[in-house]
């Protein structure tokens, strides 16, 4: 039996933190439900976005339980569970599916810069390993190995890797793999800066594994869209073009800086990043409020910013 696989809006959420750096689980509660009734269609918990690599293993382990008994209706649960080795990552899949995840993301183990080959072997083992869906994030700037399209191909004949997430700049690879239509979910990262979003998705993509639907969630779902009629195109093309303002706040700084601090400014569910990481100020953040306003999102989503929240940091 085939799995479920992602389209659409995939969103990767924060990890929201109580003032004390714990982990705020009524926070996440509120997310998900916002997330449910926005038309974001899987999220992704402890992505990059959800600061997984400053998070200890309890944590993790937490989170996952916790949040696994939160899932508001048919949207999808997928949970980053890359570790710093092979066997990491497997007991992290692992866990991940006796707890009642839909899924897992995983990526190259960070700092070893291991060779493609590698990486490619260790994708298909942890997809051995369980019979469960596993996303595989290529993301060469975060962990320096850069899969070639061949590779994502190899990966792509597992019946347990269903989604592809591609953040890299290359829309010929996007194209390769799209023209290769394999059994999975081609979707790519929602940076204004990689420029990957309208090219993959008339090329066929089935959605955006995005950030920025932390902020928007509802524009990002027609961004997200899999084009079927000229009408997709055109409402794709009219989201992007609008919310460029907010695309390119969200990465103005290291992810999740920005928008987690944004996020608190408006009164949604973050709390502060963990340092070493720190909230952005002044200009930078700035240029989030102004988008807030032109966007006019403080009527659609009743956010109220809140300079305050950020200055007693």
């Amino acid at each position: 039996m085939s799995h479920i696989k992602p389209k659409g809006s995939f969103v990767a959420l924060v990890t929201p933190m109580n003032n004390d750096g714990s982990i705020d689980f009524e926070g996440f509660r509120t997310l998900l439900n916002w997330h449910a009734e926005n038309g974001t269609e899987a999220v992704l918990i402890m992505g990059s976005t959800g600061e997984v690599s400053m998070l200890s293993p309890e944590e993790r382990r937490a989170i996952i339980s916790q949040t696994a008994k939160m899932k508001p209706g048919n949207m999808l649960m997928y949970y980053g569970c890359t570790g710093n080795n092979t066997e990491t990552t497997i007991d992290y899949v692992r866990y991940a599916k006796a707890e009642g995840a839909d899924g897992a993301i995983i990526a190259a183990p960070a700092y070893i810069c291991a060779d493609n080959d590698a990486i490619t072997d260790y994708a298909l083992e942890v997809c051995d390993a369980e019979d469960f869906p596993i996303g595989f994030y290529n993301n060469p700037p975060r962990v320096k190995t850069d899969l070639h399209w061949t590779d994502i191909l190899k990966l792509a004949k597992h019946p347990n890797m269903v989604v592809l997430k591609e953040s890299t700049t290359r829309v010929g690879q996007v194209a390769q793999v799209c023209a290769a239509k394999p059994d999975m979910s081609i979707m790519c990262c929602c940076s204004p800066n990689l420029g990957l979003v309208i090219p993959t998705m008339s090329l066929g993509g089935h959605g955006t594994a995005n950030m920025t639907g932390n902020i928007i969630p509802q524009e990002m779902a027609v961004i997200s869209k899999p084009w079927k009629t000229g009408e997709d195109a055109f409402a794709c093309r009219e989201a992007w073009l609008a919310n460029l303002p907010m695309l390119h706040f969200a990465y103005s700084a290291i992810n999740p800086v920005a928008i987690k601090t944004l996020m608190r400014m408006i009164g949604l569910p973050s709390g502060p990043l963990r340092k070493p990481l720190k909230p952005i100020s002044g200009a930078a953040l700035q240029a989030g409020v102004d988008a807030v306003r032109k966007l006019g999102l403080e009527e659609r989503y009743g956010f109220r910013v809140s300079p305050s929240v950020v200055a007693a940091e």
